[in-house]
């Protein structure tokens, strides 16, 4: 069994757009319900199934696997539930951590987070300066509640 611990965070500044390359995502959601998800996605000419649990504290249990391509593009097309999220993925490599860096497009346009991906909980970890709140706990920003409140449409 695959365990995921992410933490989560607002993104400040552009001074991280100089740091990767971007890799366009749309990944939409065949089952959205907090207690398991069921993700699919394409990543350039790639695509996946993605199963995940709930999550506890900032752990939560994770499979995933490589799908054909256009399967994917049929079921992101009739399947999903809408709207597909849209996004550029860039990943920063800072003190031997991998962050992933989401700007997101179409109607979560304005929002980037940032997430890293640690062996345990209480793992230590500095923060690069272009990272700002933590948001892990916040439901609003898992991307499966972007499709049932986008970005654009929360209130300032």
């Amino acid at each position: 069994m695959a365990k995921e611990i992410e933490r989560k965070f607002l993104v400040v500044g552009s001074a991280w757009r100089t740091l990767a390359q971007g890799t366009r995502y749309r990944q939409g959601y065949l089952n959205s319900d907090k207690a398991r998800t069921v993700r699919i996605r394409t990543v350039d000419d790639q695509a996946f199934l993605t199963i995940k649990g709930p999550t506890i504290g900032v752990t939560r249990t994770e499979f995933e696997y490589p799908i054909p391509y256009d399967d994917c593009i049929t079921m992101l097309n009739d399947l999903a539930e809408q709207p597909v999220i849209d996004k550029i993925r860039y990943k920063i490599s800072v003190d031997g951590l991998i962050w992933e860096v989401d700007e997101f497009l179409g109607v979560n346009e304005g929002l980037i987070v940032a997430e890293v991906e640690l062996t345990s909980e209480d793992q230590a970890f500095e923060k690069p300066d272009w990272v700002g709140e933590e948001v892990s706990g916040d439901v609003r920003y898992y991307n499966s509640s972007l499709i049932k409140a986008p970005y654009t449409s929360w209130k300032a």
